[in-house]
């Protein structure tokens, strides 16, 4: 199984990258494209999910767009690494929560590799750290299924406005908080993609 790597210098519209995915998701179907890996930023954005409710949007003024992903309000920016992937799960396991298990441990193990622990919270999807004595979210994790083709993907903050938080309810939880990967360890963001990328190629490869 063939998956194409495809890594984006410049910042990309929320949505021109989504309609992208699609198509992509549309040719894959039907064998006529290569499965994909997409690492990239976006400018400034506030999406919604499928579960999302108004009362989780804080500061009325901000411009959320609708996404066809699961998931409840997030923010996306610059700082922020985004990993978008359409992944073919007809030619392996068609199990959800199983897939979702192996991005949480692509992330986690990635992270082991710069000596920064992470882990997981039974209650909420996504990666967490322990920030000076509290636990907080570096990564989250959005993604839909469609005729057994996994699209979307996960987010991981490296260094982006935490202050874009304060206008929203950030994956519905109220009672934690984000953070950014550098307030931990500064590390390379070129050898943080490049191993992330051999990650997901072990574990979707398989």
């Amino acid at each position: 199984m063939k998956i194409d790597i495809k890594i984006s210098k410049k910042p990309i519209n929320y949505e021109k990258a989504i309609s992208y995915l699609e198509n992509r998701l549309v040719k894959v179907y039907n064998n006529k494209a290569n499965e994909l890996i997409w690492i990239l930023e976006h400018p400034k954005t506030f999406t919604g999910g499928s579960n999302y409710l108004e009362t989780e949007i804080l500061d009325k003024s901000i411009k959320l767009i609708k996404s066809s992903r699961g998931g409840k309000i997030t923010y996306h920016g610059p700082g922020q690494l985004i990993c978008y992937f359409v992944i073919n799960l007809n030619r392996r396991k068609k199990d959800i929560r199983f897939f979702i298990q192996l991005i949480q441990n692509i992330l986690t193990e990635t992270l082991r590799e710069f000596n920064i622990n992470s882990f997981l919270d039974k209650k909420n999807i996504g990666i967490w750290v322990k920030e000076k004595g509290k636990i907080k979210k570096v990564a989250a994790i959005g993604l839909r299924i469609k005729k057994w083709i996994a699209f979307h993907g996960f987010s991981l903050n490296l260094n982006v406005d935490l202050k874009n938080y304060d206008k929203i309810i950030p994956c519905g939880i109220k009672d934690k908080d984000i953070t950014n990967l550098y307030n931990l360890k500064k590390i390379s963001r070129g050898k943080l993609i490049k191993k992330l990328t051999m990650k997901m190629i072990k574990y979707f490869g398989s």
